[in-house]
């Protein structure tokens, strides 16, 4: 164990590699100014040290990116993923998920504590724990009921639908769960995502994790190819980070806090993710770079028209196809040029499914800046059918934000005590994206098997975005109704995961649902 934590450290493998890394990145800087063709790994020897050192110090780092490194990473938190492993965009990730995965007890980051304070923070994971397990059971009749709504001819008993409905269930009751949960899960990144992560790998909001893991992914890095030291840069400091001084300057107390909080939410004007900017000439800009790309004037192709060319699946077959080409296509590009922000709010566990769609990116908080000592999360709409269910659900929150204060008043460091919080805290930020990474995202997520929350979402974002640009707006629509707009049968393309809704049939104001 290291000195950090009490619970089974971080554990790294480099599972598959880019073969002569370190050669690579100098060999395809020399091809950039090669006369005599392509410069070869081999051909790299121990004279060209300087060179790398040149081309790194210059910021000369793409060819950096050729060399791609497969990690595995075991017994990490959820919140250390939130905070930084998943807050950039180059990166792949698969891991285990807690939607369809029990969690089992003792899968949980527990930091170096003593005495009473490891007494509190053992017994309130403990407690998370029965509450998961007790409103799994308790919300399974609730599920059982809006189940049988949704697929009628289906039989409860059915060992593929018992199955079906308890995740549903517990894809709810763990919103109760820390964000001190473990995962695990493969994680691949090129060599200069690499050299980032370990330069900022002591800034907010969970810098002894993040440290410790990244460190042990560079050494494993070191093990095979040692010359990548010749340009590895040690970590920044905590206080050497640029939010560091103003955070700790002005974050004196919560007053502060409360009002931002309030702020935020009476700016949101009752919805999940509101709209709060666009460039006003979205539609026409889309209409006109179409017609550039066709070489036509208005004369012969209009705006409507132009836009139904390139966002109707019925005229771009493209947009029914399984795989995403848009990046690909000459006309879908048009789609980089609208684009559109907004202010979301969000439970920590669905803004992590969000944040995976990495080409809407977002200004996440430092998560210390929004703490209060009052309890501030989201309830499931499922906890919501049930006074009883819901009044559990909330006494856990209030016991959990007590721990969590305790821990704090006991000069436990803040990105201890933040480990403690449930799935349900509350993230605020604002987002923002091109039409075409959103229209994809849209075509995910307004899917009746997507995440709840980020499912609502993005109904909130595509009802307002066909208020300010109708002929854009009618066309962000969920995978089944793009194909059936495409004629691409099956309509939905989830097989035997079908939602049981004919969703083709429906108009964005009448989306409905519970599970």
């Amino acid at each position: 164990m290291t000195e950090l934590f009490l619970s089974p450290e971080p554990v790294v493998t480099l599972e598959k590699r880019f073969p002569s890394a370190y050669q690579n990145f100098l060999a395809t800087a020399r091809t950039c100014y090669s006369s005599k063709g392509i410069i070869h790994d081999a051909e790299i020897g121990e004279t060209w040290d300087f060179l790398a050192k040149s081309l790194y110090a210059a910021g000369h780092h793409t060819t950096l990116q050729h060399a791609h490194f497969q990690f595995t990473l075991e017994n990490v938190s959820r919140q250390f993923l939130w905070s930084f492993l998943h807050s950039h965009p180059f990166y792949n990730s698969e891991q285990v998920s807690q939607r369809y995965v029990e969690v089992q007890p003792g899968n949980v980051v527990v930091p170096a504590l003593s005495g009473m304070a490891l007494e509190i923070y053992q017994n309130t994971l403990a407690f998370q724990m029965e509450r998961y397990r007790s409103l799994s059971e308790h919300l399974t009749p609730l599920v059982e009921s809006e189940y049988h709504k949704r697929f009628p001819a289906r039989s409860l008993l059915d060992k593929k639908v018992v199955k079906d409905i308890r995740k549903r269930a517990q894809e709810a009751a763990r919103y109760v769960l820390p964000v001190a949960t473990f995962a695990y899960l493969y994680h691949t990144v090129s060599g200069i995502t690499l050299l980032r992560y370990y330069r900022l790998c002591r800034q907010f909001d969970a810098p002894s994790e993040q440290r410790l893991v990244i460190q042990k992914m560079v050494r494993c890095l070191l093990e095979v190819e040692p010359k990548f030291c010749e340009i590895l840069e040690e970590p920044l400091e905590l206080e050497a980070t640029p939010e560091w001084e103003y955070f700790t300057t002005h974050h004196q107390g919560t007053k502060h806090t409360r009002t931002f909080i309030q702020e935020f939410d009476d700016s949101l004007e009752g919805t999940i993710s509101r709209l709060i900017d666009y460039k006003i000439h979205n539609e026409s800009l889309l209409a006109a770079s179409v017609r550039e790309v066709l070489g036509l004037p208005q004369s012969v192709l209009g705006d409507a028209e132009a836009i139904a060319l390139v966002l109707d699946p019925g005229k771009n077959r493209l947009l029914g196809e399984s795989l995403n080409v848009t990046t690909m296509s000459k006309l879908a590009r048009c789609l980089f040029h609208p684009s559109y922000s907004f202010r979301k709010k969000l439970s920590h566990t669905a803004d992590s499914q969000d944040q995976r769609h990495r080409m809407t990116p977002a200004s996440r908080p430092i998560l210390a800046a929004h703490l209060t000592e009052e309890p501030d999360f989201i309830t499931p709409e499922l906890i919501r059918l049930d006074e009883t269910i819901l009044r559990e659900y909330e006494d856990t929150m209030i016991r959990v934000w007590e721990a969590v204060n305790a821990l704090r008043r006991r000069g436990v460091k803040e990105e201890f005590a933040e480990y403690l919080l449930p799935n349900a805290v509350a993230i605020r930020f604002t987002e923002s994206s091109d039409l075409l990474n959103l229209r994809h995202k849209h075509a995910m997520r307004l899917c009746y098997n997507a995440q709840e929350e980020i499912w609502r979402a993005s109904v909130d974002e595509a009802r307002q975005i066909a208020e300010v640009n109708p002929q854009i707006g009618r066309f962000l629509l969920p995978p089944c109704t793009l194909r059936h707009m495409a004629r691409r049968r099956p309509f939905c393309p989830e097989g035997d995961r079908y939602c049981g809704e004919r969703v083709w049939e429906y108009k964005l104001a009448d989306y409905r649902r519970i599970i």
